[in-house]
Parts: structure tokens; C-alpha cells; sequence
């Protein structure tokens, strides 16, 4: 698949008319380009200026391909983004960017998305403490933004309103230009491509390179739309994704490479001791911190009246037992039923009623962990939401390859490799060791289905379960690999259980039924659990400890490791389009078909 074309403008300014008269041009002679981002200020400064968004937005012109934007301030911005951030279609936890009419989209505030197979990091607007709800990012953006940068994976685009003030060239006033925010973050998500704009000129550093990361950050600022110093305000890219390049392609580094410009910076502008990524304070302000006292009870050690934003949003945290917010496990768990994050962490949402998030806290004053799987209202108002449940309209149904009474078979959502399938309990079930003895059959049934469909293809099959004690819908993946890595498999996983500090209990079976019958009886609901069911018999279970921080990714990031395929550990780089995802799931049926148990 060729890379993504990518046009980058300056400041617009409000000079609509005169950015698509030049994009339309480019598209023609050397397009057709897939997006453009626009950086700096967008709306105009001018109070007289005519406004020509509004022929865009009422339909009288066409913005010729999608178009997305940070700068959101200016003259008539209030005005037209109030309108924009009402419109009860673009409310909610979005990152991607709210549409503001066809082909044009505002980027709030801070995010990290996928466009275009691109990873995108922005910080929207100007640091101001006016309170504006508009054209400006709070130190809460700037701390998400980091929570985000910690996810694994390189960014690939880092977008700003303005420049870091290392990136500005000689000779060239910084008195407006450039951001120490900005600075910061740079530094810590080391994208490989920071474009910015509010300079008025058009500059391209030499790459530098970063610390503790093996690719280089290319800096890029751009120059106002109809500069009069006729300074280049639109430029081409065309990069490949970082989650499509081999190791060596991202390490490759041009002869022009300098260091990184924040090696020395940060040691001049701030303490010495803040620097330094193991201390607390600055560590903290990586993640958010809101009070939420007096909303519930928390679990886990850190500060009891302040949450970890990281945590809640992704179900892990980095940091761990280090993280010094709490890993309100509550918290997670209505934010997976629904409930809308500010809500959750903020205790209010300024968007008040025409938020389509709930704004309360699901069955209320009742701990998620007394209640019963599946009882009454409870397991009715979770598969509402529920990724799993096919009676949710959050299922994705053409992933789904075969259905039977009480499990169905699915392809793996950012799969690890192809045929990489899931074995999903039908009904809303949080693992797949507490079942009745007729389900228990039929999960066999669809296991040694599986195992002869991989050894058709020369593989075999690992199956591993991770269960959560406050999980929602079971899920037991199946990963196929080839027969000549099986003999590695248990030191594998082994050596890997070494490195985060515990042991596996392991048992060898003659057959899957006396290995499912064992694990069984070795589970505790009370506690969290990993289990591995390896071809040759062997299973490795892991009880996991109240405060014990374990991975919920961690089968997937051994069988990664074995495989050679250590960027696709994380299933968000693996993500594929929606008809890419249906060929693989006609294919996996066909070959499946007369193994199938439901046939």
C-alpha cells in the first residue's frame, strides 16, 4: 500500500478562498493528495475581513479534500465553534477531529489518532489562563497529551500551534513564536514529524535525533497564507506510517543529522533534579489530577483523592505501582459501561445535557465485584455497550465467522497475525472457567476445530485467556505458529514471566479436557488470572495478586516477541480498514468450513 499524501499549511488566517485556489492547483499538478493540515491560526485577525468560512460551511463552496485544523481562535471562531461543539452528532471522547462541515475538521484541545494510517499527536491553540473555552489548551490537555505518548508506538506526526523555541532559526525573533510547552512535549513524544506554524516564515531543520528513541525528529515550520514576503505556506509529504517500516527503516539516520536541540535546553531551563524521568513531580504531571474525594471508594495504593487518567482510559498504566494516582478500577469499569470520562474524573461535563455520554455513575453505591455475572438489568444494560454482546450495536458483526449455541468465532479485532481468532462466550460472561458442563463441551468442540484448521496450514494453535476479576466479556484468543517454534514456546513464556517477577504453575495433560478441568478448579473469581495453553499439552496458569501490576496484553506480547514482530505487540498499530478486515474473515470461513463444529 503506498504512503499517504499529506499537504501541511501556516496560519490561514480566514484566507480561505485563496488556500483552496492554491490546493485545488497542487491536487491538479502533482496530487491527488489524501488530507491537509492546517497549523497555526485559522480563523482571520482581521475584524473587517469578509468571512468566507461561511460560503464552506452553508454550502456555497467545496473544500476539495478533508481538512483538519488546530488554530481555533480568531475572529469569529467563538461563534462558529460554539455552534460546532453544540451539534449533539460531535459530542463525546473524540480525537479524530469534530466536523465542522464537509471535509473540514477542528482538532480540540489535545489528542493522539490515527489518520490516514498516520499516527498524530496535537496540541491545539495558545497557552492563555483567560479561561477562553475557546483557542486555548489547559494544563489538562497538556497532561493528556502526555498520557497518551506513553502508549507503545512512534508518532509519527506531532502537530502545534506554535514552535518550540529550539527549533526557531538564528537571526529570528522569538518573541511570539515560539512555545516552552511545546518544548517539553516535543521531548517527550519525540515524533517524527513536528510541523507548526505562528512564525510567519518557512523553515525545514535538519533532522535531529532524539534521546532514548532511534529515529529522528524532523522539524518543519510553515509561513501564513498570502504572506507578503511570499514565504512558502503549503507543503507535501508523503511518509510511510511508522507501524509499516522495518527497524531499520526507522533508525536510518541522513547525514545531516544533528542532536537532539533539548539535551542541553532542558538541563538549562530547568532544576536538575525535575529532569530526570524517574522523579515523581515530574512524572506526575503526566497523568490528570482531579479531586474526586468524595465521589467513591478507591482501590490500590497512590493518592486517595486523585485518579489516574491513563489508567482509566486504556485499562493500564505504565507507570505501575510507581504511578502516584489512583488506578480506580470503578472508574475503569463505568468508563467502559458508558459513562463519560469528564464525568468520571471531573465529577461535571461541560457539556452538560447534549453530551451523548451518561452523566451517572452506573448502579451507584454498589461495588461492580458483588455482583452477579449475568444477573437481571446489570447484564442487560452491559451488552448495550459491550464490544462482544451480538445484541449490541457496538458489535462489529462482520468479523464474526461461525456461530454456535453458546460460543461464536471471530476474527481478532488488529490481529497479531492472520487467522489470529477469538472464542467469545454468546452470552455476557466475564471468563471462560466458571461455565456450565454443556458450554464447557462446545468450547472444546471449537478448540480442536481450530487446532486441525492451523495444522492444515503446518501450525499450531496457543490459546490464551487473560481474566480480569472486574472484566466484562470473555474472550479466548487463538494464535497460530509455525510448528517449528513450538519447542520454544514454554521457555518463552517462561523467561518472559521471569522479567516481570513471578512464576507460572505449570501442568502437562494428554488431552485439552483434563487441562480446562484442572484450570477450573485452580481459579479463585476473587483474583485476577493469565492462563497458556500450549500445543504439546502444557499449561501455564498465573494467579495474580491484589496490587500485582501484570499486563493485559502480555500472551500477545511474548507471541509477538517469538514471532520477530515486536511493533505489532500493541493490536491499535494493527488496525485495517473495514473490507481489508472482511476478505480475511471469507477467507479464515472458507478454509474453516469443514472444520467447523457448527456445521
Amino acid at each position: 500500500m503506498a504512503p499517504p499524501r499529506i499537504l501541511l499549511c501556516g496560519d490561514v488566517l480566514g484566507r480561505l478562498n485563496q488556500l483552496f485556489k492554491r490546493v485545488n492547483s497542487v491536487n491538479k499538478s502533482a496530487g491527488p493528495f489524501d488530507a491537509l493540515f492546517c497549523v497555526g491560526q485559522f480563523f482571520s485577525d482581521e475584524p473587517d475581513r469578509p468571512d468566507e468560512l461561511m460560503d464552506y460551511i452553508e454550502g456555497r463552496a467545496q473544500i476539495p479534500l478533508p481538512t483538519y485544523f488546530i488554530g481555533d481562535y480568531g475572529v469569529g471562531a467563538a461563534k462558529v465553534l460554539s455552534a460546532v461543539w453544540k451539534n449533539s452528532a460531535s459530542q463525546g471522547f473524540k480525537m479524530d477531529g469534530f466536523k465542522v462541515c464537509d471535509n473540514l475538521f477542528w482538532l480540540k484541545g489535545s489528542g493522539k489518532c490515527t489518520l490516514f494510517g498516520l499516527s498524530v499527536a496535537y496540541l491545539s491553540g495558545r497557552q492563555l489562563s483567560s479561561g477562553q473555552q475557546f483557542g486555548t489548551y489547559s494544563q489538562d490537555d497538556i497532561e493528556a497529551l502526555r498520557a497518551f505518548a506513553e502508549e507503545p508506538g512512534i508518532v509519527d506526526f506531532g502537530v502545534t500551534n506554535r514552535a518550540a523555541a529550539s527549533d526557531i532559526p538564528a537571526g529570528i525573533s522569538d518573541s511570539s513564536g515560539s512555545d516552552s510547552t511545546v518544548s517539553q512535549l516535543v521531548a517527550e513524544i519525540k515524533p517524527r514529524y513536528h510541523i507548526a506554524g505562528t512564525k510567519g516564515i518557512f523553515y525545514a531543520r535538519e533532522p535531529y535525533s532524539n534521546v532514548d528513541a532511534m529515529h529522528v525528529t524532523r522539524f518543519l515550520g510553515l509561513a501564513s497564507v498570502g504572506n507578503k514576503e511570499k514565504q512558502k505556506f503549503l507543503h507535501a509529504l508523503s511518509p510511510a506510517p511508522s507501524s509499516s517500516m522495518s527497524a531499520a527503516e526507522i533508525s536510518a539516520k541522513p547525514p545531516n543529522t544533528t542532536l537532539s536541540p533539548y539535551t542541553l535546553a532542558d538541563q538549562t531551563d530547568y532544576p536538575k533534579e525535575d529532569t530526570k524521568r524517574g522523579s515523581d513531580n515530574v512524572l506526575d504531571s503526566q497523568y490528570w489530577r482531579y479531586d474526586v474525594s468524595n465521589k467513591r471508594q478507591k482501590h490500590g495504593s497512590g493518592d486517595g483523592n486523585k485518579v489516574c487518567f491513563k489508567f482509566i482510559s486504556s485499562g493500564t498504566c505504565p507507570r505501575g505501582e510507581k504511578c502516584n494516582f489512583q488506578h480506580d478500577v470503578d472508574a475503569r469499569e463505568q468508563f467502559l459501561r458508558g459513562v463519560c470520562l469528564d464525568f468520571i474524573i471531573k465529577g461535571k461535563c461541560e457539556k452538560g445535557p447534549e453530551c451523548s455520554f451518561k452523566h451517572s455513575l452506573q448502579d451507584e453505591g454498589e461495588s461492580y465485584s458483588h455482583k452477579r455475572p449475568g444477573s437481571g438489568n446489570s447484564n442487560a444494560n452491559r451488552s448495550k455497550e459491550c464490544w462482544f454482546c451480538l445484541s449490541s450495536p457496538n458489535v462489529e458483526t462482520h468479523l464474526v465467522a461461525s456461530i454456535g449455541e453458546n460460543f461464536y468465532c471471530a476474527l481478532a479485532k488488529g490481529p497479531l497475525v492472520q487467522d489470529h481468532i477469538l472464542i467469545i462466550p454468546v452470552e455476557h460472561l466475564p471468563n471462560t472457567l466458571s461455565l456450565p458442563e454443556d458450554s464447557e463441551l462446545e468450547l472444546g468442540k471449537f478448540q480442536n476445530s481450530v487446532k486441525m484448521y492451523y495444522k492444515n496450514q503446518g501450525k499450531e494453535a496457543v490459546f490464551f485467556e487473560w481474566i480480569s476479576k472486574r472484566g466484562t466479556h470473555a474472550n479466548l484468543q487463538a494464535v497460530p505458529v509455525p510448528s517449528s517454534k513450538v519447542a520454544v514456546l514454554k521457555n518463552i513464556f517462561n523467561l518472559a514471566a521471569e522479567k516481570l517477577g513471578f512464576e507460572f504453575v505449570t501442568k502437562k495433560f494428554n488431552n485439552n479436557s483434563e487441562g480446562r478441568k484442572w484450570l477450573r478448579a485452580q481459579f479463585d473469581k476473587n483474583l485476577s488470572c493469565f492462563y497458556v495453553e500450549l500445543p504439546e499439552g502444557s499449561v501455564l496458569l498465573h494467579l495474580v495478586e491484589e496490587n500485582e501490576n501484570f499486563p493485559a496484553q502480555f500472551g500477545r506480547e511474548v507471541l509477538a516477541g517469538l514471532l520477530n514482530m515486536a511493533d505489532r505487540a500493541d493490536w491499535r498499530n494493527c488496525t485495517i480498514g473495514k473490507e481489508e478486515e472482511k476478505k480475511l474473515v471469507e477467507n479464515f470461513k472458507k478454509g474453516f468450513e469443514v472444520f467447523d463444529p457448527t456445521q
